[in-house]
């Protein structure tokens, strides 16, 4: 049985050459971009479209930069709406500045989907088809960005309550074993729901009926984050909210409510 585990001695920057720093949560976002980029690629491999992929290589290039300017937007504006309004409009120019950090997934991901949309309805690209193969690939990122948290000791979980836990040397109270939730994230929301969403692409049809994957990854994402936040220290400046939710749970309710109803559209349409 282990006691208190000492957090490594990570250094969140990677290369630090004075004028410029390389940190490991940015090459997280680079990491998980390019990946994503390749495994999208894979997705729409001609051997599970015969009857016609729903997406081109160019249209995998393109929709990733969309995306990446809906990660980056959407990200931003849910953290400044979601956690802390009042201490951005106070500053709006604040709003700017993403090097002080600050980035919500829940806006992130909805920054995705307000992407996805526009690039289907312009594109003409069926857009349930592409819900899947993206619901499919946002694991990957979900991975490494849970792991650069870990890094960065920050997003660290609750006090365990025992003498068992990992010594996260930037919470307070100082030295108290607490859970290391980042990794519990990382291997929920990131490893498992990969695995098996890839499984079910590959071994199932249900990659034919459009919505089903992307519902899949709804449900799997918010259910992941909702119990994973019963061991994750909530945000200081907000703490419980209704009904002794953080916020992190409250925003995972209507994903799985979303999940729902792209499943159940898609066994209507089927």
């Amino acid at each position: 049985m282990f006691t208190e585990i000492p957090f490594p001695d990570f250094d969140p920057v990677l290369l630090d050459v004075g004028f410029f720093q390389v940190r490991w949560y940015g090459m997280a976002y680079l990491g998980g971009v390019v990946l994503g980029w390749l495994y999208l690629l894979r997705l729409n491999a001609e051997k599970y479209w015969p009857e016609g992929a729903p997406l081109s290589r160019e249209d995998v290039e393109d929709l990733m930069v969309w995306s990446i300017v809906g990660i980056v937007i959407g990200g931003r504006l849910g953290y400044v709406f979601f956690y802390q309004p009042s201490v951005y409009m106070n500053d709006p120019m604040e709003i700017l500045a993403i090097w002080h950090g600050g980035m919500s997934f829940h806006g992130g991901l909805l920054g995705v989907c307000t992407a996805v949309i526009g690039f289907a309805h312009f594109r003409e690209r069926p857009i349930w088809s592409i819900a899947d193969v993206f619901g499919c690939t946002a694991p990957i990122g979900l991975l490494l960005g849970r792991i650069a948290n870990f890094v960065n000791g920050e997003l660290y979980g609750r006090v365990t309550g025992t003498d068992q836990g990992m010594i996260f040397p930037y919470a307070t109270p100082v030295g108290v074993p607490r859970h290391p939730s980042q990794l519990y994230e990382a291997a929920l929301e990131g490893l498992l729901l990969f695995i098996v969403l890839r499984i079910l692409f590959v071994r199932t049809d249900l990659r034919h009926k459009p919505g089903t994957l992307g519902g899949i990854f709804f449900i799997g994402y918010g259910a992941s984050r909702f119990i994973i936040e019963y061991f994750r220290e909530p945000d200081s400046f907000l703490g419980l909210l209704w009904m002794n939710f953080s916020m992190g749970q409250i925003l995972s309710l209507p994903m799985i409510l979303f999940g729902l109803f792209l499943i159940f559209r898609a066994q209507r349409t089927a």
